[in-house]
């Protein structure tokens, strides 16, 4: 709880240490039961979907990976604890190459949710488990670049993502309405490019080129026909409908990918995951700097927003870490108004020291 703030210095705001040891020991316990059950080495990656601090698949776990599957080596079989909203493309096919270098069998257990990138890695995975509750998601993808469009009224300038597929959806439309010379695909073009930049529009061209290719390269592993690996990838890269679109187990299977169910004792060991990671990362509790502050001026906060864990190497858990004061916000014609000035101390990730 918050306390007052009697000398003036930031209030820490932090999970109680014996907590936190406790739900990683949790976690511990219930990734060594996950390979007992699946005759497995067992590893947990969380990107955190808290509101307000959401995270995602990115370049900098490479090497904590590493550190973790050297823990784990050998393994013939490695099951994947995913729980994701997606991330870097890049970075999913790597690691689910370097995921694949350490075993000779690789199985993805769905929790809850492994979206966009994380439904593309789950394609390289010989198997995927998934739950009552688990979803995966089109593995289309947005591109953020400095040259993208800005959104409008904000302030300072943000960029709004320019979706692969929205823009390859523009240009079938265009041919469906009958624009099919180059004289009126070429002022579709023109007017295309005032919209988005030039080199944006070539790097989409050939970013939906590129996750095509990584998807039939990943699909190998799941030992389908030709033709079945041309009908999922055109699903999940365009046919979906939206990148908002979840797709539950029972879609999965039907859809053609190698979906097992988990049995109802397994099925429980799942959700005990779930629930403490959820618990631990807070994701039902949307960040509010107001809340966090209350009615001190300012506090210092640490949140846990990601996870790598193994019971062989540990745990590495994405920090951020800083402190929020309350500021007076000018407005013109208006009374001052309150904000809040957050200044980050630290943000990456750590490993968490056991005792």
């Amino acid at each position: 709880m918050n306390q007052p703030n009697n000398g003036g210095a930031p209030q820490v705001q932090q999970l109680p240490k014996s907590e936190t040891e406790s739900r990683h020991e949790e976690r511990k316990t219930i990734l060594e039961q996950i390979g007992a059950e699946r005759n497995s080495k067992a590893l947990l990656y969380v990107t955190g979907d808290r509101p307000a601090m959401e995270t995602q698949i990115g370049p900098d776990v490479d090497d904590i990976f590493v550190e973790h599957l050297d823990a784990l080596w050998p393994a013939q079989k490695i099951s994947l604890v995913l729980y994701t909203t997606g991330g870097n493309t890049a970075t999913a096919w790597r690691l689910i190459n370097l995921l694949r270098t350490f075993c000779d069998e690789l199985e993805i257990i769905v929790l809850v949710k492994a979206l966009s990138s994380g439904t593309l890695m789950c394609l390289g995975a010989n198997q995927i488990v998934m739950s009552k509750q688990s979803t995966l998601g089109p593995i289309d993808p947005s591109l953020n670049s400095p040259l993208n469009p800005q959104v409008p009224g904000t302030n300072p300038p943000q960029r709004a993502p320019v979706s692969v597929e929205a823009v390859q959806g523009y240009l079938d439309v265009a041919k469906s309405l009958g624009v099919n010379d180059s004289g009126s695909l070429a002022t579709v073009l023109t007017h295309l490019s005032s919209q988005i930049h030039p080199l944006v529009l070539g790097q989409i061209f050939r970013t939906r080129t590129q996750i095509r290719d990584l998807a039939k390269k990943l699909l190998v592993h799941q030992d389908l026909e030709d033709k079945k690996k041309e009908e999922i990838i055109d699903f999940l890269c365009s046919e979906s409908g939206s990148h908002d679109h979840t797709m539950n187990r029972r879609e999965a299977t039907e859809l053609g990918l190698k979906i097992e169910k988990p049995s109802a004792e397994f099925y429980e060991i799942l959700k005990n995951m779930y629930d403490n990671v959820s618990s631990t990362l807070k994701l039902r509790d949307r960040f509010s700097p107001d809340t966090e502050v209350a009615n001190n001026p300012s506090v210092h906060y640490r949140l846990r927003r990601g996870l790598i864990e193994s019971a062989d190497c540990g745990s590495h858990q994405f920090i951020t870490e800083g402190v929020l004061t309350k500021v007076q916000v000018q407005q013109a014609g208006a009374p001052p108004a309150i904000g809040f000035q957050d200044n980050r101390l630290f943000e990456g990730w750590q490993r968490e020291q056991e005792k």
